[in-house]
């Protein structure tokens, strides 16, 4: 289907800022996944909330899908334009707007990314701690509900996402929520587009919460014999109450492809990497509680990182965990999985997952911030076999059943986009055709981010 008229209108309205040569729209019609491209009709650089508007209401009049784009860094094939349509690249509206710092709060664009926003931040003594590895847009964490390796200690997007401006269907601009701290004030409107992607409005401005940057900051590595003993090392330090910022779990695969890929030296075993947060005096003592539970476990081979440059080192080494894999085995996609469950029940799950790609011989090392009891297994697959994809989408679907069957979710962080539209009526059952219902209240239309998340055609 074309959308001539509305794309004529549409450049009436924003002149060059609205592209259709084929290098943008392959850069917006591609994924990190093994999702096959699909670039849209023409990209949109909107720069003002008004343009917004009154590009969607154009879209609107003319039945032309919007796709909103952030960075383009998510897994589930949340941005590409399945139907046609315009992507809505949101990186022009990349401003910090405000700064409350006696209400530790600030106002954003969505498409300034986190770490623009901590640069900003770095000499008011606040931070933005959601941190999901990519450097992702602020817009774009909202609209899936992101989290990522700090989750533990400091929530995610649904936690830290006080107000929100968002452009509806028909061109109506909302706002939702406020500043206040807490509100009876009626539906939360805030907490339903915050996790929509994109698919019951366009994110013009978000308020978030703030918090202090600690005054203290260690981390370190350690290993373990096992995959059990490290997993119960985590359960036993988040029943414990020690306060870890981050607590993360990388197997033996990836310890490997970390030493291979970035020097780490690293012991070819399970191993945890955490961070702790607080004053001098919090951080060793949670440190030392840490260590003890540690040494318990059979756990071994600590490494410090006390300084800030190691410390960026370890993280910057865990977020190019993905990227990493994938370049472990040339010319493959990945198949990312991602489920959460009660922490009490983590390490059944992350055996059942084991025994699951080791029996459909793939190879899919695991990774995740398992503090929250959420991991995922890399499924790396050959480009182009078929028969690979096809287990691995069983295993997914495995790890969808098992995720329930515990008490858990099918995707604790990256969202449902195209790729896990599919699992929704088993996690939902009627609760995903009332999802479907407010996208129809909502979009009668359907031109918003259309063939994702909710009920529909597929």
């Amino acid at each position: 289907m074309t959308h001539q008229a509305a794309l004529e209108a549409l450049s009436s309205l924003l002149g060059d800022r609205l592209v259709r040569s084929k290098s943008d729209r392959d850069a917006h019609g591609a994924s990190e996944a093994w999702f096959a491209a699909a670039p849209p009709d023409a990209v949109a650089y909107p720069e003002t909330t008004a343009e917004v508007a009154q590009a969607v209401a154009i879209c609107a009049r003319h039945g032309c899908p919007v796709v909103p784009w952030g960075a383009g860094s998510s897994l589930e094939g949340h941005a590409l334009a399945i139907r046609g349509g315009v992507s809505f690249d949101m990186g022009r509206m990349n401003r910090l707007l405000a700064v409350r710092a006696g209400d530790m709060q600030a106002v954003v664009q969505p498409g300034l990314t986190r770490e623009a926003l901590n640069a900003e931040l770095r000499t008011t003594g606040l931070m933005f701690p959601i941190d999901p590895g990519a450097n992702a847009t602020l817009g774009g964490m909202a609209a899936t509900r992101a989290s990522g390796t700090t989750a533990v200690r400091y929530g995610t997007m649904r936690d830290n996402v006080m107000a929100l401006e968002v452009v509806l269907a028909d061109g109506r601009v909302i706002r939702t929520g406020s500043g206040a701290r807490k509100s009876s004030a009626g539906y939360d409107l805030t907490g339903l587009f915050t996790g929509s992607e994109g698919t019951l409005g366009v994110i013009t401005e978000l308020t978030l919460r703030l918090h202090g940057q600690p005054e203290a900051i260690t981390a370190a590595t350690c290993a373990f014999a096992d995959f059990a003993a490290a997993v119960d090392t985590v359960i036993a330090t988040i029943q414990t109450g020690i306060g870890v910022a981050r607590i993360e779990f990388v197997d033996e695969a990836i310890a490997r492809i970390f030493n291979a890929q970035s020097g780490a030296a690293l012991p070819e075993a399970p191993h945890l990497l955490v961070e702790f947060h607080g004053s001098e005096q919090s951080v060793a003592e949670d440190a030392r509680r840490f260590g003890e539970i540690v040494a318990e476990m059979g756990g071994a081979d600590f490494r410090w990182a006390t300084t800030t440059e190691d410390r960026d080192r370890l993280w910057q080494m865990r977020h190019r965990a993905y990227p990493a894999c994938i370049a472990s085995r040339p010319g493959s996609i990945g198949l990312v999985t991602d489920i959460c469950v009660p922490i009490s029940r983590l390490a059944e799950a992350v055996a059942e997952t084991r025994a699951d790609i080791t029996e459909a011989g793939l190879i899919g090392p695991i990774l995740g911030h398992v503090g929250d009891g959420n991991f995922h297994a890399i499924l790396l697959l050959e480009r182009g076999n078929e028969g690979e994809l096809a287990r691995a989408k069983a295993i997914a679907e495995r790890l969808a059943e098992r995720a329930l069957r515990l008490g858990g979710t099918m995707t604790g962080e990256h969202g449902v986009g195209l790729g896990k539209r599919g699992l929704m009526a088993r996690e939902h059952g009627v609760g995903w055709e009332v999802m479907g219902r407010i996208k129809a209240a909502l979009d009668p239309a359907g031109i918003l981010n259309p063939g994702k998340l909710v009920p529909g055609p597929d």
